[in-house]
């Protein structure tokens, strides 16, 4: 059984699973699955080395924050603490895509579309997705995206968002962080996948 201090330093920290691979999307699934340990997310984003937070994002980079939906009492489910890339910035908030909403293999195929619409390869603070949602209805690679666009309301946001960038995307996406109220993340994920 694998700890997440564990997971985290045998991954990308050491150098052994490359980020941005094949191998190191299917590690990471993997280990994520098999983890134990504090999942909590405020445990989660301390273990993050590149922190930056910021008070409101900007699209193409990946965002973590916790969040209380303005009509949780009438949605079928929500994630407190949402996984997001922003697609479209509006006054009272944003478009983003939830990786949260995927159970993740999917996950995975989703972003390795994404990998291709990146604005450089250095991967680095300045890399982000050069995605939009007009783009990802365009572009049949990209069909997997359709669960996990939601709005997000900035007066609903509770924390500041915390920037994740590009070296930690992949340990990102597949760290079980999702908390989902009123539905289990199993029954989430199969009623994404009935939306694909």
């Amino acid at each position: 059984m694998i700890v997440f201090k564990e997971l985290i330093y045998n991954g990308v920290r050491t150098g052994q699973i490359p980020a941005r691979t094949k191998a190191a999307r299917t590690w990471y699934r993997d280990a994520a699955s098999q983890a134990s340990g504090d999942f909590r997310p405020s445990s989660v984003v301390r273990q993050f080395s590149e922190k930056k937070r910021v008070g409101r994002p900007e699209p193409g980079y990946m965002y973590s924050f916790k969040y209380d939906p303005k009509h949780k009492k009438t949605l079928p489910y929500y994630d407190v603490f949402p996984l997001v890339f922003p697609a479209e910035l509006y006054n009272d908030g944003f478009l983003g895509i939830n990786f949260h909403y995927l159970p993740f293999n999917l996950r995975a195929k989703l972003m390795d579309a994404l990998y291709t619409v990146v604005s450089d390869k250095r991967y680095d603070e300045e890399t982000k997705i050069l995605v939009s949602y007009d783009l990802l209805k365009s572009v049949s690679k990209f069909k997997t995206f359709k669960p996990t666009v939601k709005k997000y309301l900035y007066s609903y946001v509770k924390t500041p968002f915390l920037q994740i960038t590009a070296t930690e995307w992949d340990m990102a996406l597949f760290l079980p962080m999702e908390n989902f109220k009123k539905a289990s993340a199993q029954e989430v994920w199969k009623d994404s996948r009935g939306k694909i």
